[in-house]
């Protein structure tokens, strides 16, 4: 039976610096694309699969961030308060491990946006992790699947779903942000500012690091070349 986790973390506390003017008064999370704040995109897709609490990190434009979060009906959302000092993603998580509980958790990014084609994202990932084999498993993306994305991708993806990080001058598949983590994977991490890359190499080197596929296209919304493109592809769908 599919266990989808019912508690997810939501990375909403960067400065979103490639992204000004529009960040110089709010942060990124509630940059609109086709009418919706960024973070909005997310919560949605959560709420829709049955996540019933969301942990939110908060910095930059901390206060903007809680009014708008304490509008929403569902799910429960917990604020992860950095407004001390921004924390990266990894440093982000291991703040808010009292509030994510002892199972796996999901865990998104707010700069991009999934489009579904055959299967929801979350269900994909639900049906696809293994707790007994797996400390994370991040959602990829072909390269070709993708808009407002010009890197040269981030993982190898092999035939048993393990996956490795870009050796060469490229690798064909890009992360979209959405992954399932075990809090296993926070146990002894640092305290202050780190990447997940740091909690990725510890399930990498255990042989737990996976991915799986997602059957859709990508809009990764970093900057203004990705946010009209979003808005072109979105209104295409209209």
């Amino acid at each position: 039976m599919i266990k989808t986790p019912k508690t997810a973390m939501v990375l909403a506390a960067g400065l979103g610096k490639r992204m000004r003017p529009l960040t110089d008064d709010r942060p990124k999370p509630l940059i609109e694309v086709a009418g919706k704040p960024l973070i909005d995109y997310a919560l949605d897709r959560f709420a829709a699969a049955g996540v019933t609490r969301a942990v939110v990190n908060v910095h930059y434009f901390a206060d903007m961030m809680e009014a708008h979060l304490a509008s929403r009906a569902a799910p429960e959302i917990l604020i992860s308060d950095e407004r001390a000092l921004l924390l990266e993603t990894g440093g982000g998580l291991k703040k808010a491990a009292p509030l994510l509980g002892d199972a796996p958790f999901f865990c998104t990014n707010t700069d991009a946006i999934l489009l579904d084609e055959s299967g929801e994202a979350c269900a994909r990932l639900a049906e696809a992790f293994d707790t007994a084999r797996m400390d994370a498993l991040l959602l990829l993306v072909p390269r070709a699947r993708a808009s407002g994305y010009d890197g040269a991708g981030d993982f190898e993806l092999f035939e048993d779903g393990r996956i490795a990080f870009r050796a060469g001058a490229s690798a064909p598949h890009v992360f979209t942000g959405l992954q399932i983590l075990s809090p296993r994977l926070l146990e002894g991490a640092p305290d202050g500012p780190f990447s997940t890359r740091l909690l990725w190499d510890k399930a990498l080197k255990a042989g737990r690091l996976f991915g799986a596929l997602h059957h859709g296209f990508w809009m990764h919304v970093g900057d203004f070349e990705g946010l009209k493109a979003a808005e072109a592809r979105l209104a295409g769908r209209g």
